[in-house]
């Protein structure tokens, strides 16, 4: 049997497979982000670790010693903890929507040239306010007492690895940012920040082994493997993994990625190196699901209900257009000053078409990543794989195929971070042979969403729309007061 766990933005899940990708048990719980202040957005580390054992405890009960062939484990990237020498957190995460660092990531990426970005990455990629050069400058200057006690910069997931194997290492893709297409740390941009490369965790591959679980914890003695970021390992548990194919998983943001060997420089697209044979140009959106709890919140709805209301919109009648930029945009924008807003609505509109409007703003976010993607994949995929929470809802579903002009092909398994990373500590142990044929074996799907002719014209009328508002708005968030540093 395997185990796989998410440590997500929202919840650590997990789940007990057998050798043919059934779900034996899972584990979901959900903890707390903190927002103190503008700008900032927080995660404490001990909740990660806390229910990741959790976790272990729930589905290893009753198991017999040895029952447990590996365990794998992905996680939210660009959140970042800082940790001392002897593996304590010294402060609250910043998680991947903190832009607190927004100031140091604008001096940083002013000292290197397109031409530089292009030779790393392949791709003129911004460094921007989540880059891990930007979270360690900032402690640098301004929390110098943490930066003199900090020994590591660790990923959610590196440092559960740590806690539960006493290890340091971390994923080359998940280090992506600070690596290149050779898959070696970059010195001339690490060495920007005077003592970083100190602070930064080894490198080993996603399905390495790279410690077990230590003496007095559940699992204790079953191998742990590297694992990836929350990308990655949810595009194995979406059935992704080959030339062509291309993955769009939902959760609290949208990433969508697309495997192809071809690469043609594109603004705003993270064109990853080949690694594990794969080579993926990925975009993540920055609040998809999390726009979602937003509007649950200020209806006094619960989430699934969001759905529900948007269903009951008359799409033949005017909409409004919402700009899901509520903590600014990433792909294929960038733009950490962008804000979020409904447009063109009327006093005979209410919170059905408030609804409606919000979940195709999110889709009109991931049309934009698309183009990008098939512009730096040199691919135009026929089909595309789809998972994650945000998977569940048929009506969201059917909004993004007919938005997208493309069939939605949706997971049985909705949780494909989980999928994923047991996916890679069966690879890792060699129960598979190859992360290809692991796929094969462990993914299904349960239904197929086909574009509806008669919404090609009034999503393009739209998306065209959402496109120009977003252009009008820049100078005026731009003219913004900035989040309130402490």
């Amino acid at each position: 049997m395997l185990i796989g766990i998410d440590v997500g933005t929202t919840a650590i899940k997990a789940a007990l497979y057998d050798q043919k990708g059934n779900v034996l048990k899972s584990f979901s719980e959900r903890y707390a982000t903190a927002r103190p202040a503008a700008g900032q957005v927080e995660q404490n580390p001990d909740d990660w670790i806390r229910l990741v054992v959790s976790a272990f405890k729930s589905l290893s009960e009753s198991l017999p010693t040895g029952g447990i062939k590996a365990i794998g484990l992905c996680s939210q990237v660009n959140t970042h903890v800082f940790v001392d020498e002897s593996g304590n957190a010294l402060m609250p995460a910043m998680t991947w929507q903190d832009g607190r660092c927004a100031e140091e990531a604008l001096k940083l990426d002013a000292q290197v040239s397109e031409a530089e970005k292009l030779a790393w990455w392949g791709a003129p990629l911004p460094i921007d306010a989540s880059h891990v050069l930007a979270r360690m400058a900032f402690i640098a200057n301004h929390r110098p007492d943490i930066w003199r006690k900090t020994r590591w910069v660790m990923a959610p997931k590196d440092y559960c690895i740590m806690r539960l194997t006493g290890n340091v290492a971390t994923d080359p893709m998940t280090s992506f940012g600070i690596v290149d297409g050779r898959l070696t740390k970059i010195r001339q941009l690490i060495d920007l920040v005077p003592g970083a490369e100190l602070r930064l965790p080894p490198l080993a591959g996603f399905t390495e082994v790279v410690g077990t679980i230590r003496n007095g914890l559940p699992c204790a003695g079953s191998p742990m493997v590297t694992g990836a970021m929350d990308a990655w390992s949810g595009m194995l548990g979406a059935g992704v993994c080959d030339e062509g194919q291309c993955v769009y998983l939902s959760g609290s943001s949208e990433i969508l990625g697309i495997v192809s060997s071809r690469k043609a420089p594109t603004p705003g697209v993270i064109a990853f190196p080949k690694c594990a044979g794969i080579t993926l140009h990925a975009g993540p959106t920055q609040s998809g699901g999390a726009s979602v709890e937003w509007l649950s919140r200020l209806l006094s709805r619960a989430p699934h209900e969001i759905s529900a209301l948007a269903g009951l919109a008359d799409t033949k009648l005017p909409l409004p257009v919402f700009l899901p930029h509520l903590e600014g945009e990433r792909a294929p924008l960038w733009d950490i000053k962008a804000r979020a807003s409904f447009s063109g609505i009327s006093s005979a509109m209410g919170a059905p078409e408030l609804a409606r409007a919000l979940l195709e703003g999110v889709g009109y976010s991931a049309r934009l990543v698309l183009a990008a993607l098939e512009a730096s994949a040199y691919c135009k995929p026929e089909i595309i794989n789809h998972s994650g929470g945000g998977a569940s809802s048929d009506i969201w579903c059917q909004i993004r195929a007919d938005i997208l002009a493309r069939p939605i092909n949706r997971t049985k398994l909705r949780d494909a971070g989980v999928l994923g990373s047991a996916i890679m500590a069966g690879v890792g142990v060699g129960i598979f042979p190859s992360l290809s044929d692991a796929t094969k074996e462990f993914v299904k799907f349960d239904k197929l969403f086909e574009p509806d002719p008669a919404e090609r014209e009034r999503h393009a009328e739209t998306f065209a729309l959402y496109q120009s508002l977003y252009q009008q708005l820049i100078p005026f968030n731009a003219a913004l007061k900035p989040p309130t540093r402490s």
